[in-house]
């Protein structure tokens, strides 16, 4: 059998062939970065003895996962990979295509490795699309050296990626793109003749403005490049406005469901948690703007109040469910007015996780001590028997006593003195602090022979 009757008759594709693309393709596929050399960011990967430029450089490349934001360069980078390594690429997206098109790559790469020795990328991109029965259709190809996978994703890859398929690869994390990296990819579009855009000029701070709000995003910095090139009329000149229209669509990341949702609302929690309202408030825009549903914000600040600020300001509670339902009553836009009250309060509030503390303490104890018996004397005695054996003997009811307040054990023996909540010294803590001190000194002066009844020195603390 010929070479070319099994790969047609361009077998094996040049080096180059992964970058082909039509004439009239958008600027974005067009101004693709072709060689190590020409790509832009990703220093802390692909800069001067960096690892991954490395193992390029030395063809030592195994099977790897690229995980980064939409437009570093994922793609890219997998394609510069095939060319150094004289490999043939084949991308593969796990969002239009199954494990039948798999089935097919695979077949192809082992008559490809058999007739020719040529080595196959199978770039798999949007890999977290695939399920996990569908991601194990790569493994024994993997194991087995027919291809060699490069799989690119957005999503964190320790939840999205078998652990099998892991384990099997590198993971290289890649970081949006800073504006300075932008503005270099947009001047080479600019000023490449054959695949850039021809006669067209740009003013300095369109540039810098189209790089600054491209959110690190190369694929649409480029396109807003180009739309705002078929906005520049016959002066054939980009200027701010034109580049202000042409990003007039441009939207807030939110990923619902997604690494960036849960990201959005751990700054938002975050920021409430370190008394910061102005991040506090920003971060909960940045997950409305993107599309994520502000009852989940007002969960996440229930929870706040709760683990955070606790009884340092017992109102933060309150407002909170208050300003929730104001929300539901009003809706958007008016239903964000309490809900930025609400952020700025709890942001401001003192703050204490005591509660938070003390429940899990509690809890601890708990497992520690699962039978220990509730004392007699704290017992209900609905029935003479159980007043027979002692059940209720002993209770001293707090209303009959001086202040309200029966110096008597309520935990079991075995725990007999243990403290599970420590007031905070700050906020209406430090007045709950008073209380506790002020009773303690009360059981401690009722246990001393020679302090008649129950009555303590210190004034009681209301």
């Amino acid at each position: 059998m010929k070479q070319s009757d099994l790969f047609g008759a361009d077998e094996p594709p040049k080096p180059t062939d992964a970058f082909a693309v039509e004439a009239d393709a958008p600027l974005a596929a067009r101004m693709r970065p072709r060689t190590l050399d020409e790509l832009v960011g990703q220093g802390h990967l692909l800069g001067p003895g960096r690892p991954l430029r490395q193992l390029i450089e030395r063809d030592a490349l195994g099977s790897l996962i690229l995980w980064g934001p939409p437009g570093s360069g994922k793609t890219t980078i997998a394609r510069v990979i095939a060319h150094y390594t004289q490999a043939a690429f084949i991308p593969f997206s796990a969002v239009m295509e199954g494990v039948p098109r798999v089935r097919e790559i695979i077949k192809e790469a082992a008559a490809r490795r058999e007739a020719v020795g040529r080595r196959t990328i199978l770039f798999c991109d949007e890999i977290h699309r695939f399920n996990k029965a569908q991601q194990d259709a790569f493994l024994p190809h993997v194991e087995a050296g027919t291809i060699t996978l490069i799989g690119a994703t957005t999503e964190n890859p320790s939840f999205e990626v078998i652990g099998a398929l892991l384990s099997r690869s590198r993971v290289f994390v890649l970081n949006p793109l800073d504006p300075a990296d932008l503005r270099e990819l947009l001047e080479r579009a600019l000023a490449d003749p054959e695949r850039g855009l021809r006669q067209i000029t740009a003013d300095a701070d369109a540039l810098d403005f189209l790089a600054a709000r491209a959110d690190g995003d190369a694929r649409r910095a480029l396109n807003a490049l180009e739309a705002a090139a078929s906005l520049a009329g016959e002066d054939a000149r980009i200027d701010v406005a034109r580049a202000r229209d042409a990003l007039q669509l441009r939207f807030a990341h939110s990923d619902k469901g997604g690494e960036a949702h849960y990201n959005l609302l751990s700054a938002f929690h975050k920021s409430l948690r370190g008394s910061d309202p102005d991040a506090a408030l920003y971060w909960a825009a940045r997950f409305i703007d993107g599309g994520g549903d502000p009852m989940i914000l007002f969960r996440r600040a229930l929870a706040m109040a709760a683990e955070d600020v606790g009884l340092a300001d017992p109102q933060a509670l309150m407002l909170t469910v208050a300003a929730r339902d104001a929300f539901h009553v009003l809706g958007p836009p008016e239903g964000f007015l309490p809900f930025a009250e609400m952020v700025i309060y709890l942001a401001t509030a003192p703050k204490s996780n005591a509660s938070m503390r003390a429940l899990g303490a509690a809890f601890e104890a708990a497992r520690e001590t699962p039978a220990e018996p509730v004392p007699l004397h704290i017992r209900n005695a609905p029935t003479t028997l159980m007043k027979q054996l002692g059940y209720g003997a002993g209770y001293r009811y707090p209303h009959d006593e001086a202040d309200a307040y029966a110096a008597q054990e309520y935990l079991p023996d075995a725990l007999r003195g243990r403290a599970f909540y420590a007031a905070g010294d700050h906020g209406f803590e430090k007045k709950i602090a008073e209380r506790l001190a002020w009773w303690a000194q009360r059981r401690a002066d009722a246990a001393r022979p020679d302090t008649p009844g129950n009555v303590g020195g210190a004034e009681p603390v209301r």
